[in-house]
């Protein structure tokens, strides 16, 4: 009786992760006012402008469309994981991966969106290369190697571990 009312209650605790998922929607809405005033800064300079400037301009952009992107990722996978099913009946438009990924593959799509980032911001500085130092472009470099060994590392990791639960 004790440990079932104690079960009980550590399965209603995973509601104290609504907040945080709340939360991060409220960063999407921050995010797109970031998107927005950066869309008007590379709108505005479009036609006084180089071409690596406004490639940069659009690099920005799409950087923060992948953050977006990762956020929803891990909002709709991290609540349908952790919290609540979502009922998608009245939903025509559904994306298919929703209801779909399992925690490995949230920490998969969450490694490949950080290389993602990282290559971004990779490739920005590389076209701003003369506003770095080859110290700092080697630690760019590093860190998204890091971030791309991590990734390799955690899906081979995922996949043994599969390999073993099959057997």
């Amino acid at each position: 009786m004790l440990e079932r009312g104690f079960e009980r209650f550590l399965f209603a605790c995973r509601w104290l992760l609504a907040p945080f998922y709340a939360a991060l929607t409220l960063a999407l809405v921050v995010l797109l006012i970031r998107l927005l005033i950066e869309l008007t800064h590379v709108v505005s300079h479009a036609f006084g402008s180089s071409e690596s400037e406004t490639i940069l301009g659009v690099l920005a952009l799409v950087d923060l469309t992948f953050t977006a992107s990762l956020l929803i990722i891990v909002i709709f996978s991290g609540y349908e994981n952790f919290v609540s099913k979502f009922d998608h009946t009245d939903h025509k438009d559904w994306p298919e991966w929703m209801g779909t990924i399992d925690f490995t593959g949230l920490k998969l799509k969450l490694v490949s969106s950080i290389v993602a980032i990282s290559g971004i911001q990779l490739l920005k500085s590389f076209l701003d290369v003369k506003s770095y130092s080859d110290r700092d472009l080697a630690w760019l470099v590093g860190i998204h190697m890091v971030f791309v060994l991590s990734g390799l590392l955690m899906a081979l990791t995922d996949r043994i571990s599969a390999g073993h639960h099959e057997k």
